[in-house]
C-alpha cells in the first residue's frame, strides 16, 4: 500500500478516521477530473467519487463548499424563471451578483482494480489438512484495489497547493466493517452498498486525511459572511 501528501506541512502519515479543521481555510469546489476515472468493468460503483469527496470535504470543516454541479444548475433555473415572469420578483432571493466564488478546486482521480486471488489462497488453504475443504470457496475470492488522488489547485493563482494519495488493497474475506465505520455520512452516500464501494470510499478518506494535515497549514482565505443560522440570527 503506498499513499502520502505533500504541501505545506512537508511529508505526512494518514489517519483513519475523518480528521476535521478548526475553521474553514477557503470556499471549494469540486470538479470533475477530466480523464475520467479507471475503474474494472463490472464493479459496483456510483459513476463519479466527487459527491462522497463533496460530502468528506463538507464534514470535515476545512472548507465552505460551493456547488458547481445540480446545486448551480438549479440557481440558473431560478434565474431564468424569475426574468421570465413565471416566478414572483418583490422578495425573490435568488438574484445576479450574490453567488460566491470557489477560491480553491479539489479534483479527484481514482483508479479501482480486481484480479483473481483464490488461486494463491486456495493453494494454502490445501496444505493444511483441516483447511483442505475451504479450498473451492475461497478460488472465488477477488483482490480489490483502489488507489485514488486529490489535488488541490488556488484559483486565484492557479497554483496546485497540495496533492494528496491514498490506497486501500483487501480480498473480499477482509471486507467486514470496513471503513463505515469511520466515514460517518458518507457511508450513506452510495458507497456501502458493495464491497468495491467500501475498498474506494476507503481510499478517499485516507487521500482525505492527508489532505487535511496539509490544508491545516494555509492561511486561511477572506471568507463571505459565515451562514445564518437561527441561533445567530440574519447576520
Amino acid at each position: 500500500m503506498v499513499g502520502g501528501s505533500a504541501g505545506p506541512a512537508g511529508a505526512q502519515a494518514a489517519a483513519r478516521e475523518l480528521v476535521r479543521c478548526e475553521a474553514p481555510v477557503a470556499t471549494l469546489a469540486l470538479a470533475e477530473n477530466p480523464n475520467g476515472y479507471s475503474v474494472v468493468s463490472g464493479a459496483m460503483l456510483p459513476p463519479t467519487p466527487v459527491p462522497l469527496v463533496r460530502l468528506m470535504a463538507q464534514q470535515s470543516g476545512c472548507f465552505r463548499v460551493v456547488d458547481r454541479a445540480a446545486g448551480l444548475r438549479g440557481t440558473i433555473q431560478e434565474q431564468e424563471l424569475k426574468e421570465a415572469g413565471i416566478t414572483r420578483r418583490e422578495g425573490h432571493t435568488v438574484a445576479k451578483g450574490k453567488g460566491y466564488e470557489a477560491q480553491f478546486t479539489l479534483t479527484p482521480s481514482l483508479n479501482f482494480s480486481e484480479q483473481n486471488a483464490g488461486r494463491e489462497i486456495g493453494g494454502l488453504l490445501g496444505q493444511i489438512p483441516f483447511l483442505s475443504t475451504l479450498v473451492g470457496l475461497a478460488q472465488n475470492v477477488k483482490l480489490k484495489e483502489a488507489q485514488v488522488t486529490l489535488l488541490l489547485t488556488d484559483n486565484e493563482t492557479t497554483e496546485q497547493l497540495a496533492a494528496a494519495t491514498g490506497s486501500v488493497q483487501v480480498t473480499d474475506l477482509g471486507m467486514g466493517g470496513l471503513v463505515l465505520g469511520r466515514l460517518g455520512g458518507a457511508a450513506g452516500a452510495g458507497w456501502s452498498n458493495s464491497n468495491e464501494g467500501k475498498v474506494v470510499a476507503a481510499a478517499f478518506l485516507d487521500a482525505h486525511n492527508r489532505l487535511v494535515t496539509q490544508v491545516r497549514q494555509l492561511q486561511a482565505k477572506a471568507l463571505p459572511p459565515p451562514v445564518a443560522t437561527r441561533a445567530s440570527g440574519p447576520g
